[in-house]
């Protein structure tokens, strides 16, 4: 099914977008299509995940994942969009510690009564998120008030030059110093036992070509919100929030699951943090730095209900991935909170 929808939805969807196709069908077809390559970046995840390990399988699929994410960004920073790219980048943050994480919990839970990760990955990672979201994000917000715009913007490329330079150390103590430390034995395991359906070299050539695919699909989708939302009633803030982050984050989101549904909860919530984690420490950074050489800069400020949501959601997160199990009901907690805040940014 995801073969036909890729190799039908592919070329039909460059032929729409030539032949200007009404928006609502593009639409339609571009998240199908969307969808189908997203089977297909969580397949070679997976492979990549049992010949390389979760860590390294997990932060190449956020890579490609949020490529698609960053390219779109750019060209949305260059079109003077910069409500816009701060509300998907919210969006990220949101689905993928919320939805994208309580549907593995959930789907996986289903499944398995109780599914396990790697705990000290865990604490890891909820120390770097309680650091990007709630100090480099609130920081600013707060200096700002009394400051100019001059000396909010120098604020924030002081604050992007730090994440980007503290993500890199990151990644050096996870995959060089401390690789394999604080290794969990199902881990070692699943890594010992397991045979990857595609090499190394056809995963990430599989990798590289769907996102290549997501990425020019992604960018003619973003020209058919305007008319999606004003024939829905969607705001600008709830387009950028919910529905760019989902789409932008597909290939995470169906990888994920799957790799929760297989019980390889080390991969699906690798996905899913370190995602977060490279979207608030390199993705967004990067986009203040490049928006330097546009006409209108991207100073690291949000509004206070994106601040809150954000800082709820890692709160939430933490609190519930700091013991290194899940469940369904945890899931079904993320998702119920990731709902309360669809509703209420559909409503401001």
């Amino acid at each position: 099914m995801f073969m036909l929808l890729t190799f039908i939805g592919v070329p039909v969807s460059v032929i729409g977008s030539l032949m200007h196709w009404p928006s609502i069908i593009l639409f339609i077809l571009y998240c199908l299509t969307i969808i189908a390559l997203s089977s297909y970046m969580g397949r070679a995840t997976e492979s990549l995940a049992i010949v390389a390990g979760p860590r390294i399988g997990g932060l190449l699929n956020a890579t490609f994942g949020n490529a698609v994410e960053l390219i779109i960004s750019v060209f949305s920073l260059k079109a003077g969009l910069v409500g816009i790219v701060l509300a998907s980048l919210t969006g990220s943050v949101l689905g993928n510690l919320l939805l994208v994480a309580g549907l593995s919990f959930f789907v996986g839970g289903l499944k398995f009564k109780r599914q396990e990760f790697n705990v000290f990955d865990a604490r890891h990672n909820s120390g770097l998120l309680m650091f990007a979201v709630m100090i480099a994000f609130v920081i600013p917000e707060v200096f700002s008030m009394n400051m100019n715009e001059t000396k909010t913007l120098s604020l924030s490329i002081g604050i992007s030059v730090i994440l980007i330079l503290l993500y890199l150390a990151a990644l050096f103590f996870k995959l060089v110093t401390h690789r394999g430390v604080y290794q969990s034995g199902t881990e070692k395991e699943a890594h010992e036992e397991e045979t990857p359906e595609w090499g190394k070299g056809k995963a990430i050539a599989v990798l590289l070509i769907a996102t290549l695919a997501v990425a020019y699909i992604s960018e003619h989708l973003v020209h058919t919100f305007e008319y999606v939302g004003k024939t829905f009633g969607w705001t600008e803030l709830f387009i950028g929030v919910i529905i760019v982050a989902i789409v932008g984050n597909a290939a995470e989101h169906a990888s994920a699951v799957l790799m929760a549904f297989k019980n390889k909860m080390d991969v699906a919530v690798e996905i899913a943090i370190g995602s977060t984690l490279q979207v608030a420490m390199f993705v967004l950074p990067v986009l203040v730095l490049i928006s330097l050489f546009f006409d209108e800069s991207m100073p690291l400020i949000f509004t206070w209900q994106e601040l809150i949501a954000m800082v709820s959601s890692v709160l939430l997160m933490v609190v519930i991935s700091n013991d290194g199990e899940s469940n369904w009901f945890e899931g079904l907690t993320l998702l119920a909170a990731y709902v309360i805040m669809g509703i209420g940014f559909f409503l401001l």
